[in-house]
């Protein structure tokens, strides 16, 4: 992946990210590039290794072809719910902690569904909105919209959208110039 200033990336515990800056430090006598990015939520500045970019998970922002891809798990019937509260929240606390946006898109579907249905805990409410939060970052930047608009479109998804209709086509184009709000 190259790496520039002003590219937009997703660091996988800060969210997304511009690239703000490549600088040389000297690490024990070796020459080390490091790249500066500058998190979108907070302007917090954090530095990395040039070399362990990878390796700490920081990706450009998804495509609308991945990007259907999560809104199809948000879509998926849920699985079987554990009973037990303790057991399904550490699950869902898991799924989130991994970073995968995948499993994240499994946590924000299923507690959706809860919530409508059953309604959330305290501790799950917490959990739902910080899984909420990285997958609405990622629609927000691939789509051009708000954070607001992102959980607009999350939430039509869950309620059985057609991501069709929301103007994303099959082959991961955007059938229309951006898709419409619910």
């Amino acid at each position: 992946m190259q790496l520039s200033p002003g590219k937009l990336v997703v660091h996988p515990h800060h969210g997304p990210a511009a690239v703000t800056n490549r600088t040389h430090r000297t690490v024990k006598g070796t020459e080390v590039t490091y790249i500066e990015l500058t998190i979108r939520s907070n302007n917090l500045v954090v530095s990395i290794p040039e070399s362990k970019v990878e390796e700490i998970g920081v990706r450009e922002v998804y495509g609308l072809a991945h990007l259907r891809t999560l809104l199809e798990v948000v879509q998926e019937p849920s699985g079987v719910e554990e009973k037990q509260w303790s057991r399904r929240m550490k699950a869902n606390q898991e799924k989130v902690a991994s970073g995968l946006l995948e499993q994240i898109a499994e946590v924000v579907r299923d507690l959706g569904r809860r919530r409508d249905v059953k309604g959330l805990s305290m501790a799950e409410k917490d959990l739902f909105r910080s899984a909420q939060a990285p997958l609405a970052s990622e629609v927000a930047l691939a789509l051009d919209v708000s954070e607001d608009e992102a959980v607009e479109v999350i939430d039509a998804v869950a309620n059985g959208a057609s991501l069709d209709e929301l103007g994303f086509a099959a082959d991961g184009s955007a059938a229309g110039a951006e898709p419409a709000m619910a």
